[in-house]
């Protein structure tokens, strides 16, 4: 029979991000059939009585163990593509899979500089023989499309050169769409979209601050939850502030794999850019360390990979 804290262990070995390589070594490695099969009835979680007598895998956990056996290497080999390449088959997969994650598209255009998006544009056009333009614009539909395709066909001015007039100029304007949501969505506002996919990060961040002061709210308080633009504002102004939002989500006991590649994907893209100042806002919104949260929920390889990348940016 198996002992209790071997089958705890094995059973904690199964859960979370990643899986305990190590420790599924060591236990199962010696088990004999009689503790495997005392496993398999002492793990309902795991294990479902079949009417003909034999214990079967729950098929959905047999599902998430694929994934978590395939999380570590899905993280190496993100990791070890050119930036450019990344940037554009992340682009692909969300405009093309089942679940389609266009928020991804919005990180993308709007986090990397104006270099790094002209480069995903360059290695999705040799990647997939169309432009990231033309897909965003043939698979997103709606009140949305506009505002995507301008974001993802953007070069903006890197400077930190702002003129104050137009910033609060433009900061009216942004108030005035907002007020006037309920006749006519911002996000179909030529203006709107105008400021949000061709103004520079310095100047964009000046507009954020005019607006608070004609307001009274910060831009993306007035925007609402889960709302295309909200997204664009947070991670055009404020991204830090956004990815300690996106980890947090993705780190939670019982987030969907959806929210949960995040982690992956966050990691691995910024390890070599910001994680130092991402790091500072997870602590400051969570007051637990990027790094403790993700020793507690992860696992195995993944676990140390994962922590490998967070530390480089100390």
């Amino acid at each position: 029979m198996a002992l209790p804290q071997e089958v705890e262990a094995l059973s904690k070995s199964f859960s979370g991000f990643g899986v305990d390589e190590k420790s599924i070594i060591t236990v199962l490695g010696k088990w004999k059939p009689e503790e495997r099969k005392s496993f398999r009835k002492e793990s309902p979680f795991l294990f479902t009585q079949d009417d003909r007598l034999f214990e079967k895998w729950n098929a959905d956990h047999i599902a998430l163990l694929k994934r978590e056996f395939s999380r570590f290497k899905n993280a190496v080999v993100l990791w070890t593509m050119h930036p450019w390449e990344r940037d554009a088959r992340m682009t692909k997969e969300a405009l093309i899979k089942e679940n389609r994650s266009y928020d991804i598209i919005i990180e993308i255009a709007c986090t990397r500089s104006s270099e790094e998006l002209l480069g995903a544009r360059k290695a999705y056009h040799s990647l997939f023989d169309h432009s990231i333009e033309e897909d965003v614009a043939s698979h997103i539909h709606g009140s949305n499309r506009n505002l995507f395709v301008a974001l993802v066909s953007a070069y903006r001015y890197e400077g930190s050169k702002v003129n104050d007039e137009i910033a609060k100029s433009e900061a009216k304007m942004l108030c005035n769409a907002i007020k006037n949501a309920n006749k006519k969505n911002p996000v179909e506002d030529e203006e709107v979209v105008r400021i949000l996919a061709t103004r520079s990060k310095s100047h964009l961040k000046a507009v954020y601050k005019n607006y608070k002061e004609l307001c009274g709210k910060t831009l993306d308080e007035d925007l609402e939850d889960g709302s295309s633009l909200k997204e664009a504002v947070q991670c055009l102004c404020s991204p830090q502030a956004y990815f300690s939002k996106v980890l947090n989500a993705a780190l939670k006991s019982g987030a969907d794999e959806k929210t949960k590649v995040a982690l992956s994907r966050i990691v691995v893209t910024r390890a070599d850019s910001d994680m130092k100042e991402i790091k500072e806002k997870y602590l400051k919104d969570n007051g637990v360390s990027l790094s403790q949260k993700v020793n507690e929920t992860t696992h195995g390889n993944y676990k140390e990979f994962m922590l490998n990348l967070i530390e480089r940016g100390k």
